[in-house]
């Protein structure tokens, strides 16, 4: 369990911004990884804040991540091994086997049965 709390800020221009709180007030700078598709990114950056209380998180969305489909980002605080958080980006035409595709068909479906049971529902009274 970490003691760390990942606060998103803002994506912009190509860079996620975040803020963590709760690292010891030693200055001892967190340890932070970002994966992608299970491989580390490489321009993460952290800086300590205006106060000792937290720092900032900046992380460079890698060019090959900006591509049709859902992309995954997995923030973890790599003292603990424990998620911090996370990001997606999704953009084009998700691919037909994306959770996002796969939840919207779902939600269409569940929908179609409410219909029919409801329906059915009037019929039977």
């Amino acid at each position: 369990m970490s003691d760390l709390t990942l606060t998103k800020i803002r994506l912009r221009h190509g860079v996620w911004e975040g803020r963590i709180t709760g690292a010891p007030a030693t200055g001892k700078r967190p340890e932070v990884n970002v994966t992608w598709l299970d491989q580390p990114v490489e321009q993460v950056e952290l800086s300590e804040g205006a106060d000792p209380s937290y720092w900032d998180l900046k992380i460079t969305v890698p060019i090959d991540a900006i591509s049709d489909g859902v992309q995954s980002f997995l923030i973890v605080d790599a003292e603990t091994d424990t998620k911090l958080g996370d990001f997606t980006l999704i953009a084009g035409e998700p691919v037909s086997d994306d959770l996002l595709a796969e939840v919207q068909l779902l939600r269409a479906e569940l929908d179609m049965l409410k219909r029919a049971f409801r329906r059915h529902c009037l019929e039977t009274m």
